[in-house]
This record gives structure tokens, C-alpha cells and sequence, in this order.
């Protein structure tokens, strides 16, 4: 496969710049859709260098298909225990998403037809962009792609396929409802912010969305609330995909040596095609 061109840039955002990533195909598709990809992090890490979002756009680049990656702002490390204590910041709820829109906003001004997508705090990000868009009246992307994604306030309860996933060793370095809830307050800044489905989508009026891939891993907590999400959007009538990637634990797609890594991104290949 031919080395697509990457590039470095600023947009200008609402508190300021806005660094973002080009990777321009060697050999474009023209009928592939510009990719906004949306890296993870827990809403306090990442960034354009992170593999979870350097190493995928590289992949995804290079079977021609245009993608974009966003720098948006972190907010401050949060303590796991202990009383929950907010370090003041200005990064928090609105600013990570602020930044993700101003990057999407940009993207289909040059091409109406974009598909929108992170992975885990970064699929949150997408998520609530793609219904800030719908709410707004303005156009949509053409799909949205989820990747082991926290989109709840709280973590929901493990349905039971989940559970017998992540039994005995499996469960070992995964997400509980304490860390979850202290990440997703952390990142919304009051439990006021956690019920507003902007912050957090699970849960929230769903309509009107367009086709959305749910991208989990196997041995993850975080996959209740894939699988919840999952029947919130088709109770709402979403087109939905939700693909269980085997034998992955969460951040796969931080990993590119990984088979994860391979058979994650096969999956979302295949789910792009059919989209165009």
C-alpha cells in the first residue's frame, strides 16, 4: 500500500487553536467519505501521536480513504479514590467537544458527506457531536463509528453476554462503576452536566441518527454500555452494527501489532464499504 501524505494544522476554535491531522491518500477513493477520527483517553490523555489515533488513520489512509484527527482539550488527571476533587480547568465540558465540532464543521464545509468516529472517551466525543449536529438542524455525517465507547454517565449493568466474557482472568484491568463515574465526572465538571445527553448520549433521544457501527472488545466492562447503547439506537429506529472484535481487551486499536488491531479494522472496512 502507498504511504499517505500527513500533514499538520490549526483550525481556529472557539478558545483558540485547534490542532488537527491530515492524511491525505496516495491513491484516493473518490467515493469513500472523508474519516474525523476521535482518539481516546479517558478524556484526560492522547493525542495526534497516540497509536489509538496515529496508527489507524495511517491504516485507514492508506486504502483511500481521506482522514482527519483532532487534538481537542484534555482535562486534568482525576483521582480514583479518595473524595472526588475537581482541579480547576477550563478544558472541561464544553471544550474536548467544542473542539471535536469545530474539526467536523471545517471538514464538511470542503465535503458534505464525512463519517464521524472515535474510540472510547473519543467515541463519546463523536457521539454527542453527531447529536449537537441533529439538534442544531445542520447536516449530519453520513455514519458514526463507535469504537469500545463509555457513552452512559454511569456505567450500565453487565448484560449477561458481557459477563461471561470477562469472567475470571478477563476481568483483570477493567473499567468498574467507580472509575467510571469518577472519569465521567471529571470530564463533565458537576453531576448536573452527567444528565445532559449531550455529555453523556446513552440514555438521551437518539432519532434521527445516521448508520452507526459499535466496534467492542471482547473482555471489556465498557462493553455494557456498547451493548446498551446498541439497543437504544435501534429501539429508535438507528440502523445499527454492533461487532464483538474476539479476544481484545479495551484500547485494541492502540495496539497496531495486535491481530486485534488487524481484525478491528477489517470490521470497520467492511462497514465502510457497504456505507461508501
Amino acid at each position: 500500500m502507498n504511504e499517505p501524505q500527513v500533514r499538520d494544522e490549526e483550525l481556529s476554535g472557539l478558545r483558540g487553536p485547534v490542532p488537527i491531522r491530515e492524511y491525505f491518500p496516495a491513491v484516493p477513493d473518490p467515493a469513500a467519505a472523508p474519516l474525523l477520527w476521535v482518539h481516546g483517553g479517558a478524556f484526560v490523555g492522547g493525542g495526534l501521536d497516540q497509536l489509538e489515533s496515529h496508527a489507524v488513520a495511517l491504516r485507514i489512509a492508506a486504502v483511500g480513504r481521506r482522514v482527519r484527527t483532532v487534538d481537542y482539550a484534555l482535562v486534568p488527571r482525576f483521582r480514583i479514590w479518595g473524595p472526588p476533587k475537581l482541579r480547576p480547568s477550563d478544558n472541561r465540558y464544553p471544550a474536548p467537544l467544542d473542539d471535536v465540532m469545530t474539526a467536523a464543521t471545517d471538514l464538511m464545509a470542503g465535503d458534505p458527506r464525512i463519517v464521524l468516529g472515535g474510540a472510547s472517551a473519543g467515541a463519546c466525543l463523536a457521539a454527542s457531536a453527531t447529536l449537537r449536529l441533529r439538534d442544531r438542524d445542520a447536516r449530519l455525517p453520513i455514519g458514526l463509528v463507535l469504537a469500545y465507547a463509555t457513552l452512559h454517565a454511569e456505567l450500565p449493568p453487565l448484560p449477561d453476554a458481557v459477563r461471561a466474557r470477562i469472567r475470571g482472568r478477563h476481568r483483570i484491568g477493567t473499567y468498574n462503576p467507580h472509575m467510571v463515574r469518577r472519569m465521567n465526572l471529571n470530564y463533565a465538571g458537576s453531576r448536573q452536566l452527567l444528565e445532559n445527553p449531550e455529555v453523556f448520549p446513552g440514555g438521551g433521544k437518539l432519532s434521527g441518527l445516521p448508520p452507526v457501527l459499535l466496534l467492542d472488545a471482547a473482555h471489556d466492562t465498557l462493553s455494557a454500555s456498547s451493548t446498551t447503547f446498541a439497543d437504544e439506537l435501534t429501539e429508535a429506529g438507528v440502523d445499527t452494527d454492533h461487532r464483538i472484535v474476539p479476544g481484545t481487551r479495551h484500547g485494541f486499536l492502540n495496539r497496531p501489532r495486535s491481530r486485534g488491531f488487524r481484525d478491528g479494522l477489517d470490521a470497520l472496512f467492511d462497514w465502510l464499504e457497504q456505507l461508501a
